[in-house]
């Protein structure tokens, strides 16, 4: 039976990403070694491996057998303000989706990494 899902992600370098990761996106630090860091996501780990090469991908193109990383927040405007404040870069300001129910913004990690960051809104009537 599997239990307790572990997102990994490889990067390029451990102490930029655990910087990131740490001070801007303000995850708690549970574990740090050179090659493997946890943190504590939500309720899952969120798992940094070291060794990872440095890539084209920058966020932008959807391709297949990637992934990106997702959060739910109360109020999206506040997070990407708070975020942009600490040097994350923003590739989409906060947006709302029709037929989602969402506002959505996305940052990039220092690798690239797409992290999507949406708040539940009402549909309308």
């Amino acid at each position: 039976m599997m239990q307790n899902m572990l997102t990994m992600v490889m990067v390029s370098d451990m102490e930029r990403s655990v910087r990131f990761y740490r001070d801007v996106l303000g995850l708690q630090l549970r574990f740090q070694s050179p090659d493997w860091t946890e943190f504590e996501a939500g309720g899952t780990t969120l798992a940094l491996h070291g060794g990872g090469k440095p890539g084209l991908h920058q966020g932008q193109e959807q391709l297949a057998g990637t992934a990106s990383i997702g959060f739910n927040v109360d109020n999206v405007d506040t997070v990407y303000e708070n975020l942009k404040s600490k040097g994350a870069r923003p590739v989409i300001p906060p947006t709302e989706r029709q037929g989602e129910g969402i506002r959505l913004a996305v940052f990039l990690d220092p690798d690239g990494l797409a992290i999507s960051f949406a708040q539940t809104v009402p549909e309308p009537k």
